[in-house]
């Protein structure tokens, strides 16, 4: 785990990703509120890309939870068994949008307990739908962010409420509302797991990484 690197050096390294990238935006294809918790909340252990290519036909047909409910759980599943867990994420989709019906009058609650109380809803995936949809500066730390906080020294820490923190800590207040888009691409195009692509690196001079790839 790499040290925590000093407010001048966070600054510069977010200066750079804004500049290179000014509105960052989240990969999940969605229309509304809705159609993002349900597509965040399928992502859990599955990639974007499988995801939108599930979801496409998915909210074409269920894109409130009224629609979802009429559609039911094997309706759910018949568009998104590519999916990893695709049985159980189908119940969870199912359960979240009769609570959202009945507790809620079928909106997006944008408070992180609301959201959190609902199946299949954890601390990330409310904090992806906050930040997202409501634009507030929530942190959903992922592989990717834990992975790129802690070779860097951007924000280290032992598990992902740590890392969670540190972002909150120690990334300046103006970048906050994108922050966790930026670590989100740089980890997954940049400083991937294997072999990070460390030659075409906007921050490789900043970074605390000691087995950069030449």
């Amino acid at each position: 785990m790499a040290k925590q690197l000093d407010y001048h050096t966070i600054r510069e390294i977010f200066t750079r990703f804004q500049t290179a990238e000014p509105e960052p935006k989240g990969e999940l294809e969605h229309v509304n509120a809705y159609t993002l918790v349900v597509a965040v909340a399928l992502s859990a252990q599955a990639t974007d890309a499988g995801v939108n290519k599930a979801t496409r036909g998915l909210f074409a047909v269920a894109d409130t939870p009224a629609k979802m409910l009429a559609l039911g759980e094997d309706g759910v599943i018949e568009h998104i068994k590519t999916i990893g867990l695709y049985r159980n994420k189908a119940k969870n989709v199912i359960k979240l949008s009769k609570i959202l019906v009945d507790d809620y009058g079928g909106e997006v609650p944008n408070s992180r307990a609301a959201l959190q109380s609902l199946p299949g809803v954890g601390r990330k995936t409310a904090n992806v739908v906050l930040n997202m949809w409501w634009g507030y500066p929530a942190q959903a730390v992922d592989t990717h962010i834990f992975r790129v906080g802690n070779r860097t020294g951007i924000c280290p820490g032992k598990n992902v409420d740590i890392v969670e923190r540190a972002i909150e800590d120690n990334i300046p207040v103006d970048f906050q509302r994108h922050a966790h888009h930026w670590l989100i691409l740089h980890g997954r195009y940049t400083c991937v797991a294997r072999k990070p692509k460390c030659n075409a690196c906007l921050i490789r001079d900043l970074c605390q990484f000691e087995d950069k790839t030449p």
